[in-house]
């Protein structure tokens, strides 16, 4: 069903999603735009303000709502074979919702409601021969009801950390923690978790970020309000501005709210891909898959010529399709060695991906290579070099920024590469907004606190399920995340032997996470000595496993303490769950992605974290039972 209509004492606009669950209601009271979603009758969001504030004026108050709101039906089949699901068919209620000041027409508010979803934007219009304009404040605000609580991550200050390179969205979250807060004083980095007291769950994000406006963050009052913020001042090395400047016609990118009584919506929602288009088309068909790195376990050291040769006959070995070269390469192996190593990968049918730094003016990292990916002229002739010796991809890292300028670079590379057939993968990064289907040649970004982190310290090794319990229901759900695990090492050095970071989750943990992470290229922390220290069962199932997902649904879990999903591949299904309490999950769950009956492969843990590979027949309702201790994890799979 499709509704809406005007109330003409409250000024209210009422409209619902296609199965009617979702309601939204757009009021102008007292001159001020605001909205409120409830879902089932239950708020989700209480009245939360509407409104931008321009240099060419102040259109958060003293506007009201036009009388010929348009409502229409949006049905959308699309297929994209890099995120979560392949094909989706995306059904909404469209409202564009006008809004006056002084009888003028200001702007639009453009909603989109799903059976899941909701997201709206702003699309602001020409003041007289005014065409362009700068958005000096979003009004656009999230009023959560009370005894909400909170799953959120905190934005670091800018222009701190290593080397200047903040923030980056890597922080830690915080599970179940009360409303009224602002993180470290600089509010949170999206997607947002919120838990509804015992009604249901509620994701705060943003899409369609491009170069035509800046990232956001959100910021935290009290009284369960949180509001859009843009970009602080010291980012970028100060430079840039934290308003984002549009021409007008313009239109802002979408606030999205993805609800649901259960964590199922959050999980499976598309909604991130759903409302945005491609801005170019590919300039080939781009290959994605499994891949190695030495970084991760060798460090710096692992970067030479011998070692990058070792870990492309480890992907050979392996079937894998690439592997990332990283940081320095430029200097302790230099450009003619490359183009040496990339001409023997290919024999192996392996294809290289080469990191470079993003810097320009903007960080002290001393890594290269340096002023490559920065300037024009310099990115595509090094992307022609790359080409020319037949590179796949680039890893770029380090930029520290949501501002309007570093939405700039990101999409010129992805353009540039797109020119000379490269694939891109971002470190140190913003969150991606759609970008998967909006830039073809995008494949992933960290944003995350990934794999490095137990390189670098026991206490996110010690962390590491707490972590992995969290990403499936807040980071990963919106967008690709290239987080380099599934280690298979004991230790975090070339011999795997005592000393620096010891893992302590299991053999089953690392594989239940290449499923549960979703990323179309996956560079997985494994190293050449696994080969024959690590469990054969483990290393033939890394070997197999996908990095392209056709389907995804969420079985069980709880932010933080266990996580259920299954994901299926064509016509193979994968079940994966891992724990971090301190207790073991036991349950019984329901898999209907089998038949009742069959017979399926069981990849499980004993109370020891000791692995192992065996069949077990799901009973007669399709029903098996499950125990995931401490650190631990189960894998079902065909």
């Amino acid at each position: 069903m499709i509704g809406g209509f005007l109330s003409a004492y409250a000024k209210d606009w009422n409209f619902t999603s296609p199965d009617g669950c979702v309601q939204v209601t757009v009021s102008d009271e007292g001159g001020k735009p605001s909205y409120s979603v409830s879902y089932n009758g239950t708020a989700f969001l209480e009245r939360s303000p509407l409104g931008l504030i321009t240099d060419i004026g102040d259109y958060s108050q003293n506007v009201s709502l036009g009388a010929d709101m348009k409502i229409s039906k949006v049905d959308e089949t699309y297929s994209l074979p890099t995120i979560k699901q392949s094909t989706v068919h995306y059904e909404a209620t469209e409202a564009i919702c006008p809004v006056l000041q002084e009888g003028k027409q200001v702007y639009d508010i453009v909603f989109r409601v799903s059976n899941r979803d909701v997201a709206f934007k702003y699309k602001l219009y020409p003041k007289g021969n005014t065409l362009c304009c700068m958005v000096k404040e979003e009004k656009t605000g999230f009023v959560l009801p009370e005894g909400t609580t909170t799953f959120l991550c905190p934005q670091a200050k800018p222009n701190g950390g290593f080397a200047r390179t903040y923030p980056s969205y890597e922080t830690s979250y915080t599970p179940d923690d009360a409303m009224g807060k602002n993180g470290w004083g600089e509010g949170y980095t999206f997607p947002c978790l919120f838990k509804n007291a015992d009604k249901g769950w509620i994701l705060l994000s943003e899409t369609g970020v491009d170069s035509r406006y800046c990232a956001s963050r959100l910021i935290g009052h009290e009284g369960g309000l949180y509001t859009v913020g843009y970009p602080q001042e010291g980012e970028y090395n100060g430079n840039g501005t934290t308003a984002p400047g549009i021409a007008l016609p313009g239109e802002t990118p979408w606030r999205t709210v993805t609800l649901g009584t259960t964590l199922a919506p959050i999980v499976e929602t598309t909604v991130a891909f759903d409302l945005v288009s491609p801005l170019y088309e590919a300039s080939q068909k781009y290959q994605y898959g499994c891949g190695t790195w030495s970084w991760i376990i060798g460090g710096d050291a692992s970067m030479t010529y011998d070692d990058q040769k070792r870990y492309i006959d480890f992907a050979a070995d392996m079937g894998y399709q690439s592997v990332l070269v990283d940081a320095l390469w430029d200097s302790r192996v230099g450009y003619d060695k490359i183009a040496e190593l990339a001409r023997y990968a290919q024999t192996k049918n392996v294809a290289l991906y080469l990191w470079y730094n993003s810097n320009g003016y903007w960080n002290d990292a001393p890594q290269g290579p340096r002023g490559k990916m920065s300037n024009t002229i310099a990115r595509r002739k090094e992307m022609k070099w790359m080409q020319s010796v037949g590179i796949r991809g680039i890893k770029v890292d380090f930029f520290g920024s949501d501002k309007q300028v570093t939405m700039q670079l990101y999409e010129d590379i992805l353009a540039d590469a797109n020119d000379y057939g490269l694939l891109v993968i971002f470190h140190g990064c913003t969150l991606p907004r759609g970008w998967e289907r909006m830039y073809p040649n995008y494949a992933s970004s960290e944003a995350v606190l990934a794999s490095e982190n137990m390189n670098f310290s026991q206490g996110s090794c010690d962390a590491e399920a707490f972590n992995a319990c969290l990403h499936p229901f807040i980071r990963n759900t919106v967008g690709s995340m290239d987080f380099g695990g599934s280690t298979l090492n004991k230790y975090y050095n070339v011999k795997n032997q005592e000393g620096g970071s010891k893992r302590i989750t299991s053999d089953v943990f690392a594989l239940a996470t290449a499923v549960l992470f979703q990323s179309p290229v996956q560079h997985f922390a494994l190293a050449p000595n696994n080969l024959t220290d690590a469990p054969e069962w483990a290393m033939d199932f890394m070997k197999h496993v996908p990095t392209l997902w056709d389907e995804v649904r969420f079985i069980d879990g709880y932010p933080g303490k266990y996580v259920i999903l299954a994901r299926r591949h064509g016509d193979t299904w994968y079940v994966a769950g891992i724990n971090a309490q301190q207790e073991p999950v036991k349950m019984k769950i329901a898999l209907p992605m089998f038949e009742a009956g069959e017979e399926v492969n069981v990849y499980a843990d004993n109370e020891k974290l000791e692995g192992s590979l065996r069949t077990k027949k799901l009973n007669k309702k399709g029903e098996m039972e499950i125990t995931i201790p401490c650190n631990g994890g189960v894998v079902i799979s065909k």
